[in-house]
């Protein structure tokens, strides 16, 4: 594509300001002129050849051109009747250099916002700019709009009529029909008119689209007091901020291309999303947040990064009231749609705008989106993800999943609460549910190698933190292989209680007998896990019974004081009491010696209690350890009855998830 600049003009209007140089060489601002601004537009925008009619000053504005050191490829071509013809004949001078060619066509005095530039460049079509917000002028061209195309051009149309620019973009074969009768024209003598007029006789033959840029700058400087209003719009350009928000740690060229967009809108502040923030709505980050703001940070074209603590944009925005925010149109639907909502809310407080672009879906970056997945899911990295959460979080929730499928909606299921979005940070691999799911009791039955085949599932399809549940771990002996082998396979955190025997539920209590390990053998049952270790990213949780077998607070926090003696990476203390008032007065005790050493809970009994209340008192993991069995179950149960009762499966059917979203949610590798 060529640039087309009509330069042949004497701009007498201009008065003094042009009595050395052409018009287009006018100051707009303290680093541009109309045409250095023009230039500068069109290179950025990737146009590489312009052809330049000139007239008077014509060796002045060649050397002009040349001296601003643009990559550009100039051709130049002089009007030497610029005082006697108008603009029409600079175009029949440089048709040879123009046919064959999608060209851009402009005054030289025309100044616009690089947006309406790059904006006219993507319009599929012939198109010529236009302004429907804009009111009609008296003596300048407004254009003629009939069943969605241009039909007439001039100062003489005020019927359905829009302001409009001599700013158009011609395919060839638009052009080439213009150009045509162009030639006609000229060669007829008829050299003084507008070349509009020759375009309105065959605007049956071609299309030019109106291509309305409203409120954007797109004006001509045809006298002094245009020059100031212009002048003060682009001042007004140049303090427009812009704001975009990223969580990722992967950019790709779809990124660049869309921050590209961006800066040329206005100053460009980039919003990185904190560490905990990306991990509440999506991936676990690779790159730490002070990696990835110094990624942007030396990006060229972005002012300054801050910090974005959530994903809602609410609170930042209030504070930096950007004129625009910058966002891919793929948050129109699905989740994230309630942030966008919420956006469109804090710009309408203070007149900000929301621009949105296509989203880039170019199958190279769902690769690497794949890749990274894939990278997240390797054990070393896996390993040592929940350490990071609490240390990040203070607070982390793991759910029950006993097969890939709850494995994968344990690490799917997402939901946007008031601006913040909320999902699991890990998994619980419970001894309870992977027996149930097999059909077993939960006496220890299933043996280790059936329950690593239950984590390797999991694994398969996931990118989370794994919690195993270790049971009572065994013998000390058995317990070593059992915690490298968890190690070696990228589960995060084992958990074991300090019990002996066969195994019984806790949640039994004194109902049926249970035996406790003395504090020695469970030391050392914990000393010999922590020898085991090969990395410090793995956790031993030890698992305190003595509240659910009633032995008393004391002995319960005694314990919990050994076992951190001992090496135990964290201590869970549990309860099958529905009021919590046992498992906070532990909390609060243990926590007036330990101060770094995480507490977990399982709040199946005590279930009124929120997250909130528990990090507030002390708990670092919360395991919601069953829920996911218990409400398979009885809907599965449920539809069996369904079918038997109905004798078809319609009913059964109405209340079934569809095999669609089963599959969408199930990765395709």
């Amino acid at each position: 594509m060529k640039a087309l600049i009509l330069n042949s003009g004497l701009g007498r209007r201009m008065g003094v300001l042009t009595s050395e140089h052409p018009k287009c060489m006018t100051e707009v601002s303290a680093s541009d002129t109309i045409l250095s601004r023009q230039l500068k537009l069109l290179s950025r925008a990737g146009i590489k050849e312009v052809v330049m009619t000139t007239g008077y000053f014509d060796d002045i504005l060649v050397n002009y051109c040349h001296s601003l050191e643009l990559d550009l490829k100039y051709t130049f071509v002089n009007n030497p009747l610029y005082s006697e013809t108008n603009y029409i004949y600079s175009i029949y001078r440089a048709i040879d250099k123009l046919r064959g060619n999608d060209i851009v066509l402009m005054h030289g005095d025309l100044v616009f916002e690089s947006s309406v530039l790059e904006d006219m460049l993507e319009f599929p079509e012939s198109c010529m700019k236009v302004s429907s917000t804009l009111p009609l002028p008296e003596k300048d061209f407004k254009a003629v709009i009939t069943d969605g195309t241009v039909k007439a051009v001039g100062v003489e149309f005020f019927d359905s009529a829009l302001e409009a620019q001599a700013l158009y973009k011609l395919n060839s074969a638009d052009l080439d029909l213009w150009l045509d009768k162009i030639a006609e024209f000229c060669e007829n003598g008829n050299r003084k008119c507008y070349a509009e007029v020759a375009l309105n006789e065959i605007t049956d033959t071609l299309k030019i689209y109106p291509f309305d840029v409203k409120d954007r700058l797109c004006s001509e400087i045809d006298t002094p007091e245009d020059l100031a209003v212009v002048s003060a719009k682009l001042r007004e350009i140049d303090n427009r901020t812009v704001y975009m928000c990223f969580s990722t740690d992967v950019i790709h060229s779809g990124h660049i291309a869309i921050i590209r967009r961006a800066e040329k809108l206005g100053k460009l502040i980039i919003g990185v999303l904190s560490d905990e923030a990306v991990a509440s709505y999506k991936r676990f980050p690779i790159l730490p947040f002070e990696e990835r703001r110094s990624i942007f940070e030396n990006i060229n074209g972005v002012s300054h990064v801050v910090k974005q603590d959530q994903l809602s944009y609410r609170d930042i925005l209030r504070e930096l009231r950007p004129t625009y925010v910058v966002h891919g149109d793929d948050w129109k639907e699905g989740f994230q749609k309630p942030i966008r909502d919420e956006v469109l809310a804090t710009l309408a407080e203070y007149g900000g705008q929301l621009v949105e672009y296509p989203y880039s879906k170019d199958q190279r970056f769902e690769e690497l989106e794949k890749l990274t997945r894939a990278q997240l899911s390797m054990p070393d990295l896996r390993r040592g993800r929940l350490r990071k959460l609490i240390s990040m979080k203070g607070l982390v929730t793991a759910l029950e999943a006993h097969s890939g499928i709850t494995g994968l909606i344990a690490e799917k299921t997402t939901v946007i609460d008031e601006g913040k979005t909320y999902q699991f940070d890990a998994m619980w691999v419970s001894s309870l549910c992977d027996s149930t799911a097999k059909g077993k009791p939960d006496i220890e039955l299933v043996d280790m190698s059936s329950r690593f085949r239950t984590i390797d599932d999991i694994m398969e399809v996931t990118t989370k933190p794994i919690i195993f549940d270790g049971d009572t771990g065994g013998l000390a002996e058995h317990f070593v292989y059992t915690v490298r082998s968890l190690e070696r396979m990228g589960v995060s955190m084992v958990i074991i209680e300090d019990k002996t025997g066969l195994k019984k539920n806790s949640l039994f209590g004194t109902e049926v007998a249970q035996t406790q390990d003395s504090i020695e053998n469970f030391c050392d049952k914990i000393r010999a896990g922590r020898d085991a270790k090969k990395t410090s990213d793995f956790m031993i949780c030890a698992r305190i019974e003595s509240l659910i077998l009633e032995r008393g607070m004391e002995d319960a926090l005694t314990r919990a004081y050994a076992y951190c003696e001992a090496g135990a990476d964290a201590i869970m203390i549990h309860s099958r009491k529905k009021d919590p008032a046992e498992i906070f007065e532990f909390a609060e005790k243990f926590r007036e010696k330990v101060k770094n050493i995480p507490l977990v809970v399982v709040p199946t009994s005590f279930n009124e209690v929120t997250e909130e209340e528990f990090k507030r008192r002390g708990v670092n993991v919360v395991i919601y350890a069953n829920q996911l069995t218990r409400t398979g179950f009885p809907a599965m149960q449920n539809a069996a009855q369904l079918i038997l009762k109905n004798h078809r499966a319609k009913e059964c059917d109405d209340i079934c998830m569809s095999i669609k979203d089963i599959i969408n949610l199930i990765p395709e590798e």
